[in-house]
């Protein structure tokens, strides 16, 4: 049973609204004002608020504002009810976030098709989506601009096919686009003054990148190569922009798709300042084996090295003790990791 919190101050339209919705079988919390409207909602979280904007002590502009703001309560659908029927009054409320707009006095069917609507639409956006899977971005991009009124959201999808070697963008480029890769492989490099080339990043498919320099509003600091021949999916800047800060449910569900590879990252660097070389090693092997488990990990030495932050020569040594334990084959085409339990053992 979904949970309607219904924020109104006429005692008789409160009364006559909660009724009406309970016999629709919905449970229903009220409040006569917006300040007890949040305070309840704080202690059982509504699925969807029906709230006046006219009101003593806290004004429903006021109880949108503090849902959209805390952690707790961002994201529940919102729908207003007003007497009011200015244009100013309106776009006020739909610029806040709210997901509808009823002027009282309004019939039954009006309200509970608007809500039974609401509730439907944020039901599209689902808790997990498989990325690597065929179109699954282009499911949450369906979703999202659904459920956050994203109307424009990418409208052109179209792949783009891109070549080995050739380069996505460079270090100082200015960041106008996330990337999405849907096949192959990415790798993101930095250059030492002395010309030495460092690998932050490999991304296969269902992974995102080039997103850090548009959230911090600066240029690039790495540069971005093709490893395999590869298809990309591009997000231009303001739909970025769109699927992060126009709804906070959307926003939330896209920085869960974004936060993986943040985590990843962490890991690597602790994993970089404390772990032993062979596990280095093994961990960087694993990772790349993961991304695509029915394929060898086709990199160059010098690559994989710069991926481990070790010197060649210390890789290729480490490598050859694990071709000689067979936890890995190594073959004209790549590496293969035959024995990957073994290799996420601890006690290297």
């Amino acid at each position: 049973m979904k949970t309607i919190l219904l924020v109104e101050d006429s005692d008789l339209i409160r009364e006559n609204t909660a009724e009406i919705l309970e016999l629709a079988g919905y449970a229903v919390i009220t409040a006569e004002n917006g300040k007890i409207g949040v305070e309840k909602a704080l202690i059982t979280k509504p699925d969807l608020v029906v709230c006046d904007i006219m009101m003593p002590v806290l004004d429903g502009y006021g109880v949108l504002h503090i849902f959209s703001q805390n952690p707790q309560l961002a994201g529940v659908p919102f729908i207003f009810l007003t007497a009011k029927t200015e244009r100013a009054d309106l776009r006020r409320g739909m610029e806040l976030g709210a997901d509808d707009y009823l002027t009282k006095p309004f019939e039954e069917t009006e309200l509970l098709s608007a809500i039974h609507s609401r509730l439907a639409r944020f039901g599209q956006l689902r808790p997990e989506y498989d990325l690597q899977a065929p179109g699954g971005l282009g499911q949450f991009l369906d979703d999202a601009s659904a459920v956050g009124h994203l109307s424009g959201l990418t409208a052109d999808r179209k792949p783009h096919a891109l070549r080995k070697k050739q380069e996505l963008y460079a270090e100082g480029d200015e960041a106008t686009r996330l990337y999405f890769v849907q096949s192959g492989r990415v790798k993101t490099v930095r250059r030492t003054s002395g010309g030495k080339e460092l690998i932050t990043g490999v991304y296969g498919p269902g992974e995102f990148l080039g997103y850090l320099p548009l959230l911090e509003q600066r240029p690039h600091a790495d540069s971005a190569v093709v490893l395999d021949d590869a298809v990309l999916l591009y997000i231009p800047q303001e739909d970025f922009t769109q699927l992060l800060h126009r709804h906070p449910a959307v926003g939330q569900q896209f920085v869960r798709l974004l936060a993986g590879r943040v985590n990843e990252r962490e890991q690597q660097l602790l994993g970089m300042a404390y772990d032993s070389l062979r596990r280095r090693v093994a961990t960087t092997l694993l990772r790349l084996h993961e991304q695509a488990p029915d394929a060898a990990i086709q990199l160059s030495r010098d690559d994989l090295a710069a991926v481990v932050g070790i010197a060649p020569e210390s890789l290729i040594r480490t490598l050859s003790e694990f071709k000689h334990d067979g936890l890995i084959e190594q073959t004209a085409h790549g590496i293969r990791v035959v024995q990957p339990d073994k290799l996420r053992q601890p006690n290297w």
